[in-house]
């Protein structure tokens, strides 16, 4: 893979090199280890744009080192760049197929799962994949791991505290089940909280683990270059024991399917081969 923050046709609106954009994504690598090269540069460099004229910066190394300095910055800027929009029970006709069809597959003959929620953001996709399996009498006996790079994220996660608006796709006896209002909040089930093992990770860099019966990565990979959806691709199949299904976005189709060792299962549902 090519070092993107090296590339010499890389160039500002003026039509010279932006060195100034270019010397903040070596530096954020360096110091964080987060590639956002690896990123969509328009929408990546659109979104901090805006984030560093909000907070006042006419340059992007006037406001990396504010950022280093600034824990709360440094924070914001995560969530910038991690895009903290979550839901519970997103595109609900998915998560029927997974509840329905694709579940109880894997669940079949297998004493023990393991599941995967990547870039699991502020908790809602994997405490919907504990709703379901507990529904089934599965939680019990299923390793759920869920991991984001973002330490504000998986704190609201842990807290387990959320806004209405994030329950619109909740089936009402479900949302009755699992939530209690709590002033003008809902609080997820105990049970499902102490269900889901939550860390930080940062999937472009860090090791992945294995033997996995089930992988969600969902509406993540629409942010990333051609090149790292293509390694990460083949890291999550890597991941996957024989006949495990990964499980990713309704904008997020994976064309060639087979260059990674996968085929497609139901819609947006994909089968590690063997």
């Amino acid at each position: 893979m090519r070092d993107l923050t090296s590339d010499p046709v890389r160039v500002s609106q003026e039509g010279v090199p932006d060195s100034d954009y270019l010397g903040f994504i070596k530096n954020v690598k360096q110091h964080t280890g987060i590639d956002l090269a690896q990123y969509k540069e328009a929408q990546m460099k659109r979104r901090l744009t805006t984030l560093r004229n909000k907070n006042g910066f006419s340059t992007f190394a006037s406001f990396y080192t504010a950022m280093i300095a600034n824990k709360p910055l440094f924070y914001e800027f995560l969530d910038k760049m991690t895009i903290n929009v979550s839901e519970f029970w997103r595109n609900p006709n998915r998560w029927e197929t997974l509840r329905d069809v694709v579940l109880p597959e894997l669940a079949s003959g297998n004493s023990r799962l393991r599941i995967w929620s990547a870039a699991c953001s502020t908790g809602e996709e994997p405490y919907t994949l504990a709703m379901i399996l507990n529904d089934h009498g599965l939680l019990q006996r299923t390793y759920l791991l869920a991991t984001d790079i973002d330490d504000g994220a998986l704190g609201k996660a842990a807290d387990g505290l959320y806004l209405e608006r994030s329950l619109k796709d909740v089936p009402p006896d479900v949302v009755k089940r699992y939530f209690t209002p709590d002033g003008v909040m809902y609080r997820i089930d105990s049970q499902l909280k102490k269900a889901v093992t939550f860390k930080k990770q940062n999937m472009l860099l860090d090791e992945f683990e294995d033997g996995f019966d089930l992988i969600v990565c969902r509406n993540v990979m629409i942010y990333f270059t051609e090149e790292a959806k293509q390694m990460l691709y083949h890291k999550f199949a890597k991941s996957l024991r024989p006949g495990g299904v990964l499980f990713v976005g309704s904008t997020e189709q994976i064309f060639s399917p087979g260059n990674y060792g996968l085929e497609a299962s139901e819609t947006f549902f994909y089968r590690k081969k063997g």
